[in-house]
């Protein structure tokens, strides 16, 4: 059995990290990734599109200057094929990959009460021992698949765009159909479109999608970036969710019509989350400004689509602007505007089986080569769940979770010791610009470890109370936001997955803000909410 301080379990973008920073601080860690390699999202989502909708510069690493300064980014959004190499350039320039086992699927954590550590097992049989075991596991990194009655007989090629072939695969001149117009099915769709014979789109529910107003970075505009990179980062580290962009301070009341229209005409014309992130400070909480944006997006998809019908079925109609993850599109709606793309309303049309050949709805068959499925992921929990997490007195994660996930912070659970989570449910970083506030999450267990290691503990747990209340005022806090009305994966909702059909809060509401200066407070506090006991001794801070 190999023994280690501390267990990491993913090498994505807060395994790496926080690899990096438990060695600093003399730990002995091991991670534990079930790719062979590393990457995370960037390493999995190789599908053609695949690219950031944070601006490039804001989803790096800012802890070393030396990165910083030697790393060239080629575009305002990276696409994977640049953002995967970045990883494995990481990994190589911290010798990062001594310390990181491949192709090892975690199957099993145990706490082991007597020795005060948790045992790792792994689905190829292997054992580890850690004092501390932590998650990197990601929050969109089990995919879903609609259960179609018949799938499995269709003989041409398919696959969920998070298993995209490793190899070569040329799409020209197929027959292609996507299941799933989310931020992944419109990036996919945008790019299978340019080479197919023959595209068919299948949605479900229609999204609000924005102009991403990607564009290069030449060698002048990088300096300039490098040079800027301080204001860069202090600038995402003062907004509401850690992005470039922030809040009008206005809400939309306090504008008139000719205002409000010029607005909206200038962020829709301003690169990536600005459309959304710095609208009017009500759009998250009141109906009627989230259905004026609404209103105004849905202009703009009637006029760049040619067929009114069409355009009518890619305008939702079950969710106001905002209260689902906003997609970001480059000429995804002049697609439908190309005579080999079709569209089918799955809500008119159901898929009624599938055959050998291809799907059938409406009656009518469709023959495919391939069908590509962008149907998402079983968001936050799922990577979660895979995980046979047993705590305190055998007490099993799933079954505590039944209900919903409970957490302090989104970092720790009453009943599992030593198990940390970088970007947990309820964390900070569910809601934001994630590679800023993952930086944010591993600091902070680093920093707790290493002040639990010079004061003689080697156990930490949250304690009941602190766990009910946060998870309580998670709840209570997400009530005034339009999200929370609405099924989405924001909500734990997922009609592909039995029993997720009950609204359960997976994100956090407070703002980085907010989240920044509880950490803080925690900490000038004595850890406070954490229960803290030496080996030698049960006593508790």
């Amino acid at each position: 059995m190999e023994t280690h301080d501390a267990i990491i379990i993913g090498a994505g973008m807060s395994g790496l990290y926080q690899l990096h920073t438990l060695r600093e601080i003399g730990l002995k860690a091991l991670v534990l990734e079930a790719g062979s390699d590393v990457g995370g999202t960037w390493y999995w989502n190789r599908y053609p599109g695949a690219r950031f909708d944070s601006e490039t510069y804001t989803y790096c690493y800012s802890f070393s200057p030396e990165l910083l300064a030697e790393w060239d980014w080629k575009e305002h959004f990276a696409p994977q094929t640049e953002t995967y190499p970045y990883f494995r350039h990481v990994a190589e320039r911290f010798d990062l990959r001594r310390d990181i086992v491949f192709g090892t699927r975690v199957a099993r954590a145990t706490w082991l009460e007597a020795d005060n550590v948790w045992r790792i097992d792994s689905d190829d049989g292997r054992v580890f021992q850690a004092r501390f075991l932590i998650t990197a596991i990601g929050i969109l990194s089990i995919p879903v698949i609609p259960p179609f009655e018949g799938r499995e007989t269709f003989k041409g090629r398919s696959f969920h765009s998070a298993d995209w072939p490793r190899e070569p695969f040329d799409l020209t001149g197929k027959r292609v159909a996507v299941f799933g117009t989310g931020a992944t099915g419109i990036q996919v769709i945008q790019e299978v479109a340019k080479v197919a014979g023959h595209l068919t789109v299948y949605q479900r529910e229609g999204n609000w999608a924005k102009p991403l107003h990607n564009a290069p970075i030449d060698a002048e505009e990088m300096a300039q970036i490098r040079e800027r990179f301080p204001e860069i980062f202090a600038r995402c580290k003062a907004t509401s969710a850690a992005f470039l962009h922030d809040w009008e301070p206005r809400v939309m009341a306090d504008a008139t019509p000719e205002e409000r229209e010029a607005m909206f005409e200038a962020l829709y014309a301003q690169r990536g989350f600005a459309f959304w992130l710095s609208n009017f400070q009500d759009l998250p909480t009141n109906a009627e400004t989230a259905k004026a944006v609404g209103d105004f997006l849905a202009r703009k998809i009637r006029e760049r689509v040619n067929d009114p019908a069409k355009a009518e079925i890619l305008i939702p109609k079950n969710h106001l602007f905002g209260t689902k993850r906003v997609p970001m599109e480059t000429n995804y709606y002049e697609v439908y505007n190309q005579t080999n793309v079709d569209l089918v309303d799955l809500k008119a049309t159901p898929v009624e089986r599938f055959t050998e050949c291809g799907i059938v709805t409406g009656g009518e068959e469709r023959a495919f080569d391939v069908v590509i499925y962008a149907t998402g992921f079983d968001a936050v929990r799922g990577a979660w769940d895979r995980i046979d997490f047993t705590g305190v007195g055998g007490q099993k994660l799933i079954d505590k979770w039944r209900d919903g996930p409970v957490t302090y912070m989104g970092l720790q659970v009453h009943g599992f010791p030593n198990l940390l989570a970088n970007v947990g449910p309820h964390s900070g970083a569910t809601f934001c610009n994630v590679p800023r506030c993952i930086e944010q999450n591993v600091e902070f267990i680093a920093a707790l470890l290493k002040w639990m290691t010079e004061q003689g503990f080697d156990r930490v747990e949250a304690s009941e109370a602190a766990e009910a209340e946060w998870t309580e005022s998670q709840r209570q806090g997400a009530e005034a936001f339009l999200a929370s009305k609405v099924d989405s994966w924001f909500t734990s909702i997922n009609t592909n997955l039995p029993g997720r059909n009950r609204r359960s809060l997976l994100f956090y509401t407070g703002g980085q803000q907010h989240f920044l200066t509880f950490c803080a407070d925690v900490v000038a506090n004595g850890y406070e909410g954490f229960q803290m006991i030496r080996a030698a001794s049960p006593a508790t801070a």
